[in-house]
């Protein structure tokens, strides 16, 4: 097999392949504070340290607060550092996600990002659509339209879309480019290959989220099988099975520790054969 490309592309940023999603630096159910708010701090500065470009975080995760931290911790940010947020949904008083797509409704989270994080253009705005089981198909131009006004403004530098359809993402990149895809793929579900590959094609970036997925007994049993083999564990295995799947995926795992974030980086480093991916057709 081919060596494993260690850097992507986020639109006109190259970044490492894995980098840091900091939905879990927020309290239980990503709402309210973080037990340990130094130890959030402290993840968020070793991964930068270790190398980590690309940081995924959103306003709505506490909501509020992980933003907060982020800023507190890595300001000023390095000039290199990709800072990605997502928008379309707010908080309820009970920890609901609502979503949040009329026009006032983004103009103010993209704001509200701004503010929180400390900066006067975000690199790149996500527009996560609806549906919990999965995208629903309904068009998204007007919310995607309202960004791309946002950033011919000079508020957003990229656009990316979540939880959408091959078709929502066409609908997208005919108002405004689209630099990435975030959405739900892992080496348990491939519900999503067929745009893996098609984002693949047009060079937009494909970042899974659940990238762990949720394990059958039977299938944990292949992971482990193949992470003995490598001295690694199932998790680091996931991630990997991931970034052997096609270049253009970018990873975003999230931790609240220090020893898991080193273990989560140190995937990257793993070189499945084609032995292993034989066991991992799962």
């Amino acid at each position: 097999m081919e060596a494993m490309q260690k850097n992507g592309k986020l639109g006109a940023a190259e970044v490492g392949r894995i980098g840091y999603g900091a939905m879990q630096l927020a309290g239980p159910h990503v709402f309210g504070p973080p037990e340990d708010r130094d130890a959030a701090v402290a993840v968020l500065r070793r991964a930068v340290e270790l190398g980590v470009r690309h940081l995924d975080t959103s306003d709505y995760y506490g909501p509020y607060v992980v933003n907060e931290i982020i800023a507190e911790a890595l300001r000023p940010y390095p000039d290199d550092l990709v800072l990605v947020t997502k928008v379309g949904a707010r908080r309820d008083a009970d920890g609901g996600w609502p979503e949040a797509l009329e026009a006032d409704d983004l103009r103010l989270a993209v704001r509200e990002n701004l503010d929180r994080l400390g900066v006067d253009s975000i690199d790149v705005v996500n527009l996560r659509m609806p549906g919990l089981t999965g995208p629903v198909e309904r068009s998204l131009a007007e919310p995607f339209g309202v960004l791309a006004e946002l950033r011919e403004q000079g508020l957003i530098k990229e656009l990316g879309v979540s939880n959408v359809t091959a078709a929502q993402l066409t609908e997208a990149r005919s108002i405004a480019p689209v630099v990435c895809v975030q959405n739900l793929f892992n080496v348990v579900d491939h519900s999503d290959d067929a745009l893996v590959d098609e984002t693949a094609e047009l060079g937009i970036a494909y970042v899974p989220f659940f990238p762990l997925g949720g394990f059958t007994p039977i299938q944990a049993e292949a992971l482990n099988r193949v992470a003995a083999r490598h001295g690694a564990t199932d998790r680091q295995v996931a991630l990997a099975w991931l970034l052997h799947r096609s270049p253009n995926i970018l990873l975003i795992p999230g931790t609240s520790s220090i020893a898991h974030l080193e273990s989560n980086l140190a995937a990257g480093d793993i070189e499945l054969t084609e032995e292993d991916l034989a066991d991992l057709t799962l």
